[in-house]
């Protein structure tokens, strides 16, 4: 990758040398990651609760908050957080980071008659690094999920399964191994394929932005980022329900229900027909603009500061 970069840059200008920079991206996902979590992993809470709950749990999401807060404190909402406040950072990192020089290698051999990356090659490097990333988010989020829906009151006496994420880890691998950590892959890559949606809207609302407005970059940043990621969620939700139901799912023989994607993607639907695909939208919907909007000022913050 960097033998492609420093090629390119040899007869570049610094403005495409500091574009293909190979490491940049990197370093700006960790500031990218630690926003995301401050802002969003409340909100994903609540998500995650919804979806993968009964019914009649929770009346909604303002039901489910009001129950957290009440029974769990405000610990109850952060639940799981250490996991990606590690993970985000070292995802958003490797995200963020492999996008960067997804999108130099598409500029460099594809796209190389063009003055700039077109919206299509910026969509496809999306899937790329969601692709990639999905390696390090599938764990990371399955141990998040089980820790997330783990109810268990504040004061109360009885011992919960986990204990934390290192020992749900352990838990998880000691019983069924790395295939047990890794429970909920081919899901994880097929939400982040709608990866694409994300960083082809990016691209197109950052151009709107510029074009038609007098914002600074980095409030171009913000809007581009909370719009981009609100059609991401559009369109990849009902797919994210399924990974949901498949992570959370028992392992234990004779206890798991799904051993397929299509037979969690059925059974959302034989409880709650097609609302059950978007149980829990609402938090994850409101959640998606700010939390976005400042890892994509941090990210691009970054971007523009680093040599």
């Amino acid at each position: 990758m960097s033998s492609v970069v420093s090629e390119n840059a040899v007869s570049a200008p610094p403005a495409i040398q500091r574009e293909h920079s190979p490491y940049r991206g990197f370093v700006g996902g960790v500031f990218s990651g630690i926003s995301k979590l401050a802002v969003g992993h409340p909100f994903d809470t609540i998500k995650v609760r919804l979806q993968t709950s009964p019914p009649e749990r929770f009346k909604g999401p303002w039901d489910c908050l009001l129950k957290t807060w009440r029974h769990e404190s405000y610990r109850g909402l952060y639940k799981g957080a250490t996991p990606p406040l590690v993970g985000w950072m070292f995802m958003d990192s490797i995200m963020l980071g492999t996008l960067s020089n997804y999108r130099a290698l598409l500029k460099t051999y594809v796209y190389h008659d063009k003055p700039a990356l077109p919206v299509i090659g910026h969509a496809t490097a999306g899937v790329f690094a969601g692709w990639t990333v999905s390696f390090i988010a599938a764990p990371v989020e399955h141990v998040k999920a089980r820790l997330q829906v783990q109810y268990h009151r504040a004061g109360s006496t009885t011992k919960p399964r986990y204990s934390g994420p290192i020992d749900c880890t352990r838990q998880l691998v000691r019983g069924h191994g790395i295939q047990g950590l890794y429970h909920g892959l081919g899901a994880t890559m097929l939400f982040r394929t709608f990866f694409f949606v994300w960083w082809g809207s990016y691209e197109i609302f950052s151009n709107i932005l510029k074009e038609k407005t007098t914002l600074s970059a980095p409030m171009v940043n913000f809007w581009a980022g909370g719009l981009s990621a609100q059609a991401f969620w559009l369109t990849s939700y009902p797919s994210d329900v399924v990974k949901q139901r498949i992570m959370t799912d028992p392992l234990e023989p004779g206890e798991r229900k799904f051993r397929r994607w299509r037979d969690a993607a059925k059974t959302v639907y034989h409880e709650n027909g097609w609302k059950g695909y978007w149980r829990g939208f609402v938090p994850c919907f409101l959640r998606a603009f700010p939390a976005n909007a400042m890892a994509l000022v941090a990210f691009e913050a970054v971007m523009r500061t680093l040599p």
